[in-house]
C-alpha cells in the first residue's frame, strides 16, 4: 500500500478556467502549458492566511488566494497548484489597476493642489502684512532726515 499524500507532494495540478484538473508528476516549463492553451496565462495560486474571524465553525469560510502571473521562461514545480488565465481576465484586471491607480494619483494631486493653495493664501497673507504701514512713534517725523515742508509756491500772498 503506497502513501497518497507522497504521491499529491510529488505532483503539480493546474486548474482550467472550466474546472477541469490536471495532475502533472514531472516539471513543467511556462511556455510549454501556454502553447498547448493559447490565450491563457499560466499563474502560481498562492492560499492566504485565513483570519481569526473565521474561527467559528458554523461559518462557511471562503478560502482567499492570492494569483501571480509566471513569465514564459519560468517552470512549474512538483508541489504547486497552478491556475491557467485567460488574455481577457488579465486585461481587466490590469486595465482595474491602473485606473485605480490613477485615481489615486488624483486624489493625490487634488491633496496637493488644495495645500497648495493655502500655502499660497498663507504667503499672500505675509506679503499683505507687510505692505501695510505701520504706525509710527510720535517723534518719527523728528527722527526722520526728510520732514515735510510746505511748498511756498502753492501759497499766493494777497494784498490787502
Amino acid at each position: 500500500m503506497g502513501n497518497c499524500q507522497a504521491i499529491d507532494a510529488a505532483a503539480l495540478v493546474i486548474q482550467h478556467p472550466c474546472g477541469k484538473m490536471e495532475r502533472l508528476y514531472w516539471s513543467v516549463p511556462v511556455s510549454e502549458v501556454m502553447r498547448l492553451n493559447p490565450g491563457h496565462y499560466v499563474s502560481l495560486v498562492i492560499p492566504l492566511p485565513e483570519s481569526d474571524q473565521n474561527q467559528n465553525p458554523d461559518d462557511k469560510a471562503v478560502s482567499l488566494t492570492r494569483v501571480k502571473l509566471l513569465r514564459p521562461g519560468d517552470t512549474l514545480a512538483l508541489g504547486h497548484a497552478y491556475r491557467l488565465v485567460t488574455s481577457q481576465e488579465v486585461t481587466e484586471v490590469l486595465k482595474a489597476k491602473k485606473n485605480a491607480k490613477m485615481e489615486r494619483q488624483h486624489e493625490q494631486e487634488q491633496g496637493n493642489q488644495s495645500s497648495e493653495a493655502l500655502q499660497s493664501r498663507v504667503v499672500r497673507l505675509t506679503k499683505h502684512e507687510r505692505r501695510r504701514p505701520r504706525t509710527a512713534p510720535a517723534n518719527a517725523a523728528a527722527m526722520s532726515s526728510k520732514s515735510w515742508r510746505p511748498s511756498l509756491q502753492s501759497i499766493s500772498e494777497s494784498a490787502s
